[in-house]
């Protein structure tokens, strides 16, 4: 397996990781009324449901983001997700957890398409239009995410420059779109060294953006 192919796998399964934890708490928190039994196929039959679900719309976004500056526009928006991410703010999503195999089921499906835009995003810019890439990442991070969510979850809170890292990735992602809209190629063919520039450009902009909101928020 070469880097080129290589590369896009480790970024999907990075931004996975970094933007799945909340789908795990989603997980958990819809299961967690459950009997042990009921819970372990909530559990199995909602992740490989959200996960069909997760290709399916990858796949229309692949399709979607070939639409003239629509890769642009996809790649400004990433890049607002990569800043709130890092802005110390708290999510106030309710999730009730349920008594019902398949309301459990319902919930996290649901949920997880709701919750899950910026990862459908995020992964249609990573992958290249490579929905083989997209189904690999997929299958090696959601047993990570499922089994090491509390865990991740932990790290990030411990090791804060962990979040500015996956910032950074969707930064770095952001930008790669925006350089592949065919109208943006047009309007940067003169000067051709600038992509090679830009997005380390843009992911310092993400981090310094981030680092100094929150150090503006602390300081009140």
């Amino acid at each position: 397996m070469n880097w080129d192919l290589l590369e896009p796998i480790l970024i999907i399964i990075s931004i996975d990781i970094i933007l799945g934890g909340d789908n795990a708490v989603v997980i958990a928190l819809a299961s967690r009324n459950l009997p042990e039994h009921q819970r372990n196929k909530a559990i199995f039959i909602g992740t490989g449901l959200a996960v069909a679900s997760r290709v399916v719309l990858t796949t229309v976004a692949l399709y979607l983001l070939a639409i003239p500056y629509l890769r642009l526009i996809g790649g400004l928006l990433l890049i607002y997700i990569a800043i709130k991410l890092l802005i110390n703010e708290e999510d106030n999503t309710s999730i009730k957890s349920s008594d019902s195999l398949l309301s459990a089921i319902k919930t996290i499906v649901f949920a997880d398409i709701v919750m899950g835009f910026d990862n459908v995003l995020a992964i249609a810019g990573a992958s290249h239009g490579n929905i083989t890439l997209v189904v690999m990442g997929l299958l090696i991070s959601v047993p990570i995410i499922i089994w090491g969510s509390r865990i991740i979850l932990k790290l990030m809170e411990k090791f804060p420059i962990l979040v500015y890292i996956g910032a950074g990735i969707l930064a770095f992602t952001a930008a790669e779109m925006i350089l592949e809209d065919p109208h943006v190629e047009e309007w940067i063919y003169v000067i051709a060294p600038i992509m090679t520039v830009f997005p380390f450009v843009v992911v310092l902009l993400t981090i310094m953006t981030g680092y100094f909101y929150n150090k503006q928020v602390a300081e009140k």
